[in-house]
C-alpha cells in the first residue's frame, strides 16, 4: 500500500518533469538574442577601428637641434608607472574623467600651452596665441623614422613640468587625495610625465589627412583650439535619445498592446464546471465518522459550490 509520503512524492516528481510555458513568447527571446548579436558585433567593429587607428607611439621624441626629449620606450614604461600605482582610480587620461586627482591629458596640455605662449610673448600677443597653436596642431611626426619633434618651447615645458609632478607626486602628506611621497623616483616621474606628454600631443595634434585629432579634439582646450567636433556632439545627442527614446517606445507598447506577445502563460484561461457535474467519491476507510462528517456543514457546501479550478484541472469534493 502506497504511503502518503511516497504519494506526494510521486507528484512532485510528475509536476517537476512537466514542461511550463515561457513567461513571454518565443519571438521576444529571439529579438532579444539578435539585439545582443548585434550590439556585440557593433562593439567588436568599433574596437577594431579604435586599435587600427591609434594614435603612433614615436620611437624617440627630439627637439629642434635633434636632442631626445624622451623615448617610445619611456612612455610605455610610464604607463606601467601609472597603471601600477593606481593612478586610474585616482586620477584619468583622454578626458575620461576623475574623481579624485584631475585628468592629466588635459592638465599636461594646458600647463605646457600656457608655458609655450609665455615663451611666445604671454597673453596679451595675439602672435603668441597664434603660435602657440600652431606648435600644438601641427603633426610633426614622421612614420618612416618614427620619430616626433616637439618644438623648443614644447622640449622646455618638458623639463618643467616633469619637476611640476614630481613635487606633486612626492608630496609627503596627503594634501592631493594621494598617499604621502606616493611616487618619489625621478626615474618614474620622467617616465610618467613622458607618458603625460604623448597623450597630450595625440590629443592636440591633427590627424594626417583630417581638421581633426587623434582624439576627437578631446578633451577640450580653448589655448589650442581644441573644440569638440560637431560628429561628437551629433552622435552623443542621438545616442542619448536613441537609448531613453527606445526604453520609453519598449514600455508603452508593453503595457498599451497585447499582440506583441508579452504574456506567454498569462493567456491560460479559467474553466469552470457546474457542481451538477461532478461526480461524489465514497468515503474510505475509517475516516468516515470523524473526517467526513465536516463536509455536511451548510458554509463548506456554499463555499464548495463556488469553487473553481484555475489550473485546467477539476477539484472534487466528497459529500456523505
Amino acid at each position: 500500500m502506497a504511503t502518503p509520503a511516497g504519494i506526494s512524492w510521486r507528484w512532485l516528481v510528475v509536476r517537476g518533469s512537466e514542461r511550463r510555458e515561457l513567461l513571454i513568447s518565443k519571438g521576444w527571446v529571439q529579438a532579444v538574442a539578435l539585439v545582443v548579436l548585434f550590439g556585440f558585433f557593433v562593439l567588436g567593429l568599433l574596437a577594431y577601428r579604435a586599435y587600427s587607428g591609434q594614435p603612433p607611439i614615436p620611437d624617440r621624441v627630439v627637439n629642434p637641434r635633434g636632442e631626445v626629449v624622451f623615448t617610445g620606450e619611456e612612455v610605455r614604461a610610464g604607463q606601467g608607472v601609472f597603471l601600477r600605482n593606481g593612478l586610474m582610480q585616482y586620477g584619468s587620461i583622454f578626458g575620461h574623467g576623475a574623481y579624485l586627482g584631475p585628468d592629466f591629458t588635459a592638465d599636461y596640455l594646458r600647463r605646457s600651452a600656457l608655458f609655450v605662449r609665455e615663451s611666445y610673448g604671454g597673453e596679451g600677443s595675439d602672435r603668441a596665441t597664434v603660435q602657440t597653436v600652431s606648435d600644438f596642431k601641427e603633426n610633426r611626426y614622421d612614420p618612416e623614422t618614427r620619430t616626433l619633434e616637439f618644438t623648443a618651447p614644447q622640449a622646455a615645458a618638458f623639463d618643467e613640468l616633469r619637476g611640476h609632478y614630481g613635487r606633486y607626486f612626492g608630496e609627503p602628506t596627503t594634501r592631493y587625495g594621494l598617499r604621502p611621497e606616493a611616487i618619489s623616483d625621478p626615474e618614474d616621474i620622467r617616465q610618467l610625465t613622458a607618458y603625460f606628454a604623448w597623450t597630450a600631443w595625440a590629443a592636440s595634434a591633427l590627424r594626417p589627412g583630417t581638421d581633426y585629432t587623434y582624439t576627437n579634439n578631446w578633451p577640450p582646450e580653448p589655448l589650442v583650439e581644441n573644440e569638440p567636433t560637431a560628429n561628437v556632439v551629433v552622435w552623443s545627442v542621438l545616442s542619448l535619445i536613441a537609448l531613453l527614446g527606445g526604453i520609453g517606445l519598449l514600455f508603452a507598447a508593453f503595457g498599451r498592446w497585447n499582440f506583441l506577445g508579452w504574456r506567454g502563460r498569462e493567456q491560460a484561461t479559467l474553466s469552470f464546471r457546474a457542481p451538477a457535474t461532478w461526480r461524489s467519491r465514497p468515503p474510505r476507510g475509517p475516516v468516515h465518522g470523524s473526517f467526513w462528517s465536516w463536509p455536511r456543514c451548510s458554509w463548506y457546501r456554499r463555499w464548495s459550490g463556488r469553487r473553481r479550478s484555475t489550473t485546467g484541472r477539476t477539484w472534487r469534493v466528497s459529500s456523505a
